[in-house]
């Protein structure tokens, strides 16, 4: 394997590690679409957690796995566009597969763009960086002030509602979870009524829950997305609680379990828009108004929503290294492991 050159970000406390192709091509991202070159990528099995899918995930193992990565990495290929419209495409990855949104991804994408030069942004004001994705195209709007990248919004697909309290049987008793998609399909369920805080040292039970709820809506129709299998089955489940209301709206506390068990660290990008969805619907929030989202770390986004069922999140990316990842051929261990 050649040398693979990262940039790496955090978005309220959610690494994401950038590879650009485009400009260092160290495997093939086969497709004419980035829909299309993420189903190449995941694979015949359609579920994002094959065993082995080619070179292209070779570099995505080499960079989740430890010692240089760790069960919560998040990254992203940067691939052309689908057309002129958009700056470039992105494939999200994580420790077990791809994503088909990521919020927390395309804030730090859009701070990458306009702190490298690759999209040009004035000192003081706003610089839009368009981004293809495989739900669809998004909008990251950088904000500077006084020559630094201070804030990023991020614009996602339109968000729907799929189906309400919808019962789920889990060991710590029934749950009626709400369904919504947002470039990704996420369950949501208030963390009390299955007897959890959310907190750090609740994560174990959290995370466990997460998985049941997953695995029990794998086949739930209300989980499938008209666009077609790539945008359908929940990704992420969604714990969260309700905290007293700000002046400008409503106030909720998460955590996101996504993919195989992982933690977002952040409130999550795509997950606080479909939650957005869900409070509307709900009457609970409107023109005007913010939800104040935090996540288990500690870390806020806040979001709102437009016309059409179009949501708008906001919050922090900042940059934190570069990396040259090399792979000894003498090292026992190889690309990794994972514990």
């Amino acid at each position: 394997m050649t040398t693979v050159r990262t940039v790496d970000y955090h978005a309220a406390g959610e690494p994401f590690r950038i590879v650009d192709l485009t400009a260092d091509p160290v495997a093939p991202a086969p497709g004419d679409t980035v829909a299309e070159r993420c189903a190449t990528a995941i694979g015949p099995g359609g579920s994002g957690t094959a065993p082995r899918r080619g070179a292209l995930d070779d570099v995505r193992r080499l960079l989740v796995q430890e010692p240089r990565g760790h069960a919560g990495m998040y990254g992203g290929f940067v691939v052309p566009p689908d057309d002129d419209g958009a700056h470039f495409g992105v494939l999200f990855w994580h420790k077990d597969g791809y994503s088909t949104a990521c919020g927390h991804g395309t804030m730090a994408l859009g701070a990458w763009a306009v702190d490298t030069g690759l999209v040009p942004a004035p000192d003081d004001g706003d610089a839009q960086v368009r981004i293809d994705v495989p739900s669809g195209r998004v909008t990251a709007t950088v904000h500077r002030d006084g020559g630094r990248t201070t804030g990023v919004t991020f614009r996602n697909v339109p968000a729907r509602v799929g189906a309400r309290k919808v019962p789920v049987a889990t060991a710590l008793g029934l749950a009626e979870v709400d369904i919504a998609h947002a470039g990704a399909c996420y369950a949501s369920l208030p963390a009390r009524d299955l007897g959890l805080d959310v907190t750090r040292a609740g994560l174990p039970a959290l995370v466990r829950a997460g998985q049941e709820v997953r695995a029990a809506l794998a086949t739930h129709p209300a989980t499938w997305h008209p666009g077609g299998p790539l945008l359908s089955g929940v990704y992420g489940v969604i714990l969260y609680e309700e905290l007293a209301d700000t002046p400008f709206g409503p106030h909720q506390r998460n955590v996101t379990v996504f993919a195989d068990g992982q933690v977002d660290r952040s409130p999550c990008g795509s997950g606080t828009s479909a939650r957005l969805a869900l409070l509307a619907e709900d009457g609970r929030i409107g023109p005007g108004q913010d939800l104040l989202h935090e996540s288990v770390a500690g870390t806020v986004f806040t979001g709102r929503i437009r016309e059409g069922g179009v949501t708008e999140v906001t919050g922090t990316a900042y940059r934190t290294g570069e990396h040259a990842f090399t792979v000894d051929p003498y090292d026992v261990l190889g690309a990794g492991f994972s514990l």
